[in-house]
């Protein structure tokens, strides 16, 4: 049995590197206002054939890769059709697929059909190494075709992998390109990424992204940088195709500790006392936030009142009942592959310390990190605690039961996890997430979950 820890006693988790700044569970009254879901996109050819879609060679010419790529892999429907609308476009543009349902192959064909010299951004040192990997296999590609830049590794050729930071770099020449390939590409409208477009010059671009969303809304500043959204599924609509895992989602609901409840409750009357009577200055809406964080720098009650916000929130998403829904959970699924994610590494070393659990962490060792990978894709090891670390960038071994402990109300993140979960396999992938009752945790949850999804709630 899993004891209740003394909220007196009680240390703030540790947040993961790159924690947002913006709570996500800040406004309820925002809730309502959430936008519909676009439908899927499709470009269609409107009569024409895929090669005729093709930008004409003499414009390729100038950018003509030495060997033609030769595509080593059998594309499912709807990635060759994300080709061919992107094609459509006159390549440029932004295909959005959920992780799982291999966005890299649009990539590759991409790549194939246009025969150009190409420049794959990618934001990780470990994606750099998967993309450089997976082209030269993939495309049936020399060595020495495929260069890669970045941590560490110096080397460029005809189609070249490099990472964001070092693309972005004031004296890295990108010029001699026709092909830009941008994965996860809701990281290029970053002040310091969006140079790349402009030093690259390339004719052609095509974005990659399980989805497009950023926190500070400059998502919508990629249109003008490589082109519109050609190409989108969800994968609601992929699974029912069955192209991806069948899945389902549900909730469970857990009750605060009584000392936790205490605690959560003066923190939050702390922090509903200071907007009651500063409003007037601050208004209403999502511009509120940034204005009390703005006043934090000179006002003592602004931080404390922030502190307080932060330190409710930290009590919903890291209440001791967790533990116990995620233990029986475990037990529930002692036969399969189970992810558990937290927002926080704090609560990441708890279910590490009180269930067993191997956990990987932004403070985990390369070395390390890569064993209980491999273990955990050989079968050796069935579960395993993560934090934000394994949201984006890594090449996760197939789950197929994934538990969010905690997470924020960025439905980024919650697309990239329930994508851990969604690679093809025979059996159902199950999503659990795990909510503190009575909390603004729950308006969280809402936020972040796609709305034509609906989730079964259950107990605990």
């Amino acid at each position: 049995m899993l004891s209740h820890d003394k909220v007196s006693e009680m240390r703030l988790p540790e947040p993961e590197e790159n924690d947002e700044a913006f709570p996500g569970d800040l406004f309820e009254a925002l809730d309502e206002a959430e936008d519909e879901d676009e439908p899927p996109t499709a470009l269609p050819l409107d009569g024409q054939s895929a090669a005729d879609a093709l930008p004409p060679s003499q414009e390729r010419a100038p950018y003509a890769l030495p060997l033609a790529p030769r595509l080593a892999l059998m594309l499912r429907p709807y990635q060759q059709d994300a080709t061919n609308a992107w094609l459509q476009a006159g390549g440029r543009g932004m295909v959005v697929l959920p992780t799982g349902a291999g966005k890299t192959v649009v990539a590759y064909e991409a790549i194939a059909r246009m025969g150009v010299r190409t420049l794959i951004i990618v934001p990780t040192i470990e994606l750099l190494r998967q993309w450089k990997v997976g082209v030269t296999t993939s495309l049936q590609l020399p060595d020495q075709m495929v260069g890669a830049t970045g941590g560490g590794e110096h080397s460029t050729g005809p189609i070249t992998v490099i990472t964001y930071d070092s693309a972005a770099m004031k004296r890295r020449r990108l010029d001699g390109y026709g092909l830009l390939v941008f994965d996860e590409v809701h990281h290029l409208p970053a002040e310091s990424y969006r140079v790349i477009v402009a030093k690259a010059k390339a004719p052609w671009c095509l974005g990659l992204s399980a989805t497009l969303e950023r926190a500070d809304g400059r998502h919508h500043e990629l249109v003008e940088l490589i082109g519109p959204v050609v190409y989108q599924r969800d994968a609601e609509e992929l699974s029912a195709q069955k192209h991806i895992a069948a899945y389902k989602e549900r909730r469970i609901y857990v009750d605060l500790a009584p000392e936790e409840e205490i605690r959560y409750e003066t923190l939050m009357a702390e922090w509903r006392w200071y907007l009651a009577t500063h409003r007037s200055q601050f208004g209403i809406g999502a511009n509120m936030f940034s204005a009390i964080v703005r006043r934090s720098g000179f006002d003592a009650d602004a931080r404390r009142a922030l502190r307080a916000h932060h330190e409710a929130r930290l009590v919903a998403l890291n209440a001791e009942a967790k533990l116990a829904a995620i233990e029986a959970l475990l037990r529930k699924h002692a036969n399969d592959k189970v992810i558990v994610f937290s927002e926080y590494v704090g609560m990441v070393d708890r279910m590490s310390q009180q269930l067993m659990l191997p956990a990987i962490t932004y403070r985990t060792p390369a070395i390390e990190r890569k064993a209980i990978l491999e273990s955990f894709r050989s079968g050796e090891i069935t579960k395993l605690a993560t934090g934000r670390v394994l949201n984006e960038g890594v090449d996760v071994p197939d789950a197929n039961v994934a538990i969010v402990a905690s997470g924020s109300a960025s439905m980024r993140e919650y697309v990239q996890r329930l994508g851990r979960i969604l690679r093809p396999k025979a059996t159902e992938a199950q999503l659990y997430e795990i909510i503190s009752r009575r909390t603004t945790e729950r308006n969280a949850a809402r936020r972040r979950r796609p709305p034509r999804k609906a989730a079964s709630d259950v107990g605990v």
